[in-house]
């Protein structure tokens, strides 16, 4: 089962606090998402307060994960790739792109 298909409610618990880092990423390949733009600045603050940012929701992370929404025409535009290209292309393009993010 792709974790896509989980419920939106499900709990994601990941084993590091890397958040405000895949944060800044994230923004960088889609600065127009408005859910991104709140997590972020959220995330921020959670950070600065010390606080920890995981569990978190699916249902966010599918709204504001770019690996999770690598269907979606705007990242393709964003990894420079076609409209239409796979999404497993698109995923790989993140993928090389989050390894050379600085």
């Amino acid at each position: 089962m792709a974790m896509r298909a989980l419920p939106d409610d499900t709990l994601v618990y990941c084993g590091h606090e890397y958040t405000l880092a895949n944060a800044a990423f994230a923004l960088s390949v889609d600065p127009r998402n408005p859910a991104l733009n709140i997590r972020a600045a959220e995330v921020k603050r959670m950070r600065e307060a010390g606080q920890n940012t995981i569990p978190v929701s699916l249902g966010l992370e599918k709204a504001t994960n770019p690996f999770l929404r690598a269907d979606q025409p705007a990242l393709a535009r964003a990894m420079g790739l076609a409209e239409g290209t796979a999404p497993s292309k698109v995923f790989a393009a993140l993928r090389k792109a989050k390894d050379e993010f600085k």
